[in-house]
Order: structure tokens, then C-alpha cells, then sequence
């Protein structure tokens, strides 16, 4: 079920009505309300795949409470390694199976040996990266000792079905979401509000920004070859900025949708497009993934405390691993290096040095511009790598990389469709000291009438054709 559906139009406001006046004298009937509609709203797309989730959470709700019983260490880690390997085998089984199987096929034609491939024809399902991470973190924050295990199935499976952020994140902690979902919840007015307010945003970033974009990128990128060096290099700005809206406008109406229910979701995207360097992008765009991958991967390696050759593997081999699991495409994976080239310098200089590339400027004015620059110049790299996101092959990413910067100076097209970046820079820029509380209007009359501007835009680009949000795909 799509956020921007008329279904779910009509499924909130039905989960929403029965949650607070049916629901809300007992928990139980609140968690058993969650699980029953999480499982409508993920069934919806294709039932048969309720049973990855449910057989996902009963593993990990099995394992939790058998780490937590054992007292031997080494009895721990083999339950925490079951988890693992059940979590990763299904999630390489349908993701990454036939991925390896033609690039094992691949190096060997070009060894000279002939191979038939034996690939099997598989539907992946939508949001199994997402809560394949959710709950194998769960097990191990238990062997860590961060959380104690849940020892409510009902409250356990709505934690890792949880709708609104089930099939594109933002990727809870069990510390953060299983305390709220095992609490009696109560109705908060203001915090309703907000939600509302978000789901509004969210859906004005979507339809109105997003999926006016996507046509034009889809031309830009099919007829590529006819295309001018700065037409291409437009191509990778908008796909950039529809990448965000898209993606934002999601967390933004999962984190509204669950206010709804008196939940609070982690904040996912915290204006990356105003990033000034690879580091700060990074600190700013898929926040609950990059964290994910900091705590889980990264410091267990070794994190940045070993020396600095080891610690700048460990950097390459974290985003390797991003690239990887954005898609199961060799593009993706050359789109997650080419992060490394620029990310790579600032981090072997601060760990050197110490301190920022950039120092504090006291000059407001000069400030200023060293950071317009920063940011453009951050444009002009994203943009260059989001040729190869993309490109369904390395080559035409390669290819329309090389044109972009042979054919630099040449005449723009499509640049009408500048104004969507413009819009949603100023927006961000007016909001980026309270993200989750977007231009909020003390005036009622300016403030309905602001309401009421977002609805009619939002209702007049409803004709767009691209609906589909594009992280559904991971």
C-alpha cells in the first residue's frame, strides 16, 4: 500500500478512529490493533510474503529470549550467529542470489569458461532490507545487554511490522520504539497536529517536487546519448533532488503517520542538500542506516581507534557495503566508491589533524560564501554520482560521466524545472532549526490559508504518472 494511494487515504483514518475510541482504554488491544493492520497495509502488496515477517520476528523473538536465559558466553554467541545467518540468508536468498550467480557466470567468460547460470525467477520483497536490519539489531542489542528481551509476541511483531515505517524505514532501535509500543500510549492533541502538518509536507515533497521530477529524469537518462554535458549534468541535480524528495516526503509522512498513533519515529534525513561536505551529507541523508551500519559494522571492525590505514578500510568497506545494499547492481556499488573519493580526504584529515578542513569564519559575509560554494560543489559531486545510481550498467554511468565533463559548457535544457530544486531549497533553508515542525504560522487565517495552497497543489500535480516511492525497491 503506497502512502500517496487512495487506499491509504481511506486505511489511515480507519487504523486512526478505531486505535484511539476502540483501543485506547487497553494496550493490548492497541499493540493487537498495530499488528493486525501493519500485516493489512504490508499484505496489501502481496500476502504471501507475511510469511518472511512473520517467520523474521519469530526467529528473533526465539533467539532474544534464549540469549537472555543462557548464562555461557559461547552459548550466546551461537544463538546471536543463528539470528544472523537467518536474517542474512533470507535477505541474500531473494536480494543478492541471482546478483552473485551472473557475476560469478560473468568472471568466468572472461576467464575463458563457459558456465550455465542457474538463477531462479524471484519477486523481492518490499521493505525486507529495512526490517531484516530492524530486528537483527534487536538480537543484538539483547547479547549486548543495551535491551532486555520482549517477552510479548503481540508487541514484539508490532515493533517489527510497525506500517509507517515498515517498508522504507526510518530503521528503528528496539531501545527506542519497543518502550513506546509496550507503554500505554495517550492522546496528545498537539502531537496529532504535528503529524498532520508532517503527512502534509510529506506528500507535497512527494507528488508536487518528486514525481514532477521523475519524467524528466527518465528522458534525460534513456535518450542520454543525444544529450549535452551540462543536460546530463542536470540529469544527476534532478535525479538528486527527486531522490530526496521522494525519499524525505516518505519519512516525513511515516514519522506523521505514526504520531498519529502517539508514536515517535527517529529523525531519518536532517537537510542533507544543505551539506557542505561528504562527512556532514552523510551525518545528514539516511541518518538510521548510516547509524545502523556505524554501531553494527563499522565499530565492531575497529571503527576509526586503529590506525589509519585500517580505519580508512573500514570507511571503504562500510560504503561498499551501502552501495551493496542499496541493489543488487554493480552500479550501485561504483556509486557507494565514488562517495569513498571524497569522503576519504576529510576523514584521513581530521583524524590527522584533529579538527574541521574548514575552520570558523568570522565574517558573516565571507561565511556565507565559502558555504554557497561548499554546497554547490557538494551538488556537482552527488550529481556525478548519482549517474551511476541510476545507470542500469557501469558503462553508461562511466559514459555519461565523461560527457558531463567533456562537454561541460554546452546549452541546458529542461532548466524550467529549476524552480522545484529553488522551492525546496528555500523551504528547507526557512526550516532547517525545526525539521519536523515545518513553517509553522502562529497567524490562524495565514496558517489555514498556507494549509490550504499545499492541498491544491498537491491536487493538481495528482495527474503526475510516477507514484512509486523509489526506496520501495530496497
Amino acid at each position: 500500500m503506497l502512502f500517496n494511494s487512495f487506499e491509504y487515504l481511506i486505511f489511515l483514518p480507519l487504523v486512526y478512529i478505531l486505535y484511539w475510541l476502540v483501543g485506547a482504554k487497553k494496550l493490548k488491544l492497541q499493540n493487537f490493533l498495530i499488528l493486525v493492520s501493519s500485516y493489512v497495509f504490508y499484505g496489501w502488496w502481496d500476502w504471501r510474503f507475511l510469511i518472511l515477517i512473520i517467520l523474521s520476528s519469530a526467529i528473533d523473538f526465539f533467539v532474544a529470549l534464549r540469549i537472555d536465559a543462557i548464562t555461557k558466553p559461547r552459548f550466546k554467541k551461537a544463538w546471536l550467529y543463528v539470528s544472523i545467518i537467518s536474517n542474512l540468508g533470507i535477505l541474500c536468498f531473494f536480494k543478492y542470489y541471482n546478483f552473485f550467480i551472473d557475476s560469478w557466470v560473468e568472471l568466468f567468460a572472461g576467464m575463458g569458461y563457459k558456465m550455465t547460470p542457474w538463477t531462479v525467477n524471484l519477486v523481492l520483497p518490499i521493505g525486507i532490507s529495512f526490517y531484516t536490519f530492524q530486528t537483527m539489531a534487536y538480537t543484538v542489542d539483547v547479547y549486548r545487554g543495551k535491551v532486555a528481551p520482549c517477552r510479548d509476541w503481540v508487541s514484539f511483531a508490532a515493533f517489527v511490522c510497525f506500517f509507517p515505517q515498515l517498508v522504507a524505514g526510518p530503521i528503528e532501535r528496539a531501545s527506542d520504539l519497543l518502550p513506546q509500543i509496550t507503554q500505554k500510549r495517550k492522546f496528545n492533541y498537539v502531537q496529532i497536529v504535528e503529524g498532520l502538518r508532517l503527512i502534509l509536507w510529506g506528500l507535497f515533497k512527494k507528488i508536487v517536487i518528486a514525481d514532477s521530477l521523475a519524467p524528466i529524469v527518465e528522458e534525460i537518462f534513456f535518450y542520454w546519448r543525444s544529450q549535452t554535458g551540462t543536460t546530463i549534468l542536470m540529469g544527476g541535480l534532478f535525479f538528486s533532488f527527486q531522490m530526496y524528495a521522494d525519499f524525505s516526503g516518505y519519512s516525513d509522512i511515516a514519522i506523521g503517520s505514526a504520531k498519529l498513533l502517539g508514536i515517535e519515529l527517529k529523525t531519518n534525513f536532517r537537510f542533507p542538500m544543505l551539506s557542505r561536505t561528504m562527512i556532514e551529507y552523510w551525518q545528514r541523508w539516511h541518518i538510521t542506516l548510516s547509524t545502523w551500519f556505524k554501531d553494527y559494522v563499522y565499530i565492531p571492525m575497529g571503527g576509526s581507534r586503529t590506525n589509519i590505514f585500517r580505519a580508512s578500510f573500514n570507511v571503504f568497506f562500510i560504503f561498499f557495503l551501502s552501495g551493496l545494499w542499496h541493489g543488487a547492481n554493480w552500479p550501485f556499488v561504483v556509486w557507494g566508491v565514488f562517495h569513498v573519493l571524497f569522503y576519504l580526504p576529510e576523514f584521513i584529515y581530521r583524524k590527522l589533524k584533529r579538527k574541521p578542513l574548514i575552520g570558523h569564519i568570522h565574517n558573516k559575509f565571507l561565511k556565507y560564501t565559502v558555504d554557497g560554494l561548499q554546497i554547490a560543489f557538494m551538488w556537482l559531486v552527488l550529481s556525478a554520482a548519482r549517474l551511476f545510481y541510476r545507470s542500469p550498467t557501469i558503462e553508461q554511468g562511466a559514459l555519461m560521466l565523461k560527457k558531463m565533463i567533456v562537454m561541460a559548457f554546452t546549452p541546458i535544457r529542461y532548466e524550467e524545472y529549476l524552480w522545484y530544486i529553488v522551492v525546496i531549497m528555500v523551504i528547507d533553508i526557512l526550516i532547517r532549526k525545526n525539521e519536523r515542525n515545518p513553517i509553522r504560522i502562529k497567524n490562524r487565517t495565514l496558517r489555514y490559508s498556507y494549509y490550504s495552497c499545499l492541498i491544491l497543489v498537491i491536487l493538481a500535480h495528482l495527474d503526475n504518472e510516477f507514484t512509486d516511492f523509489l526506496y520501495f525497491q530496497f
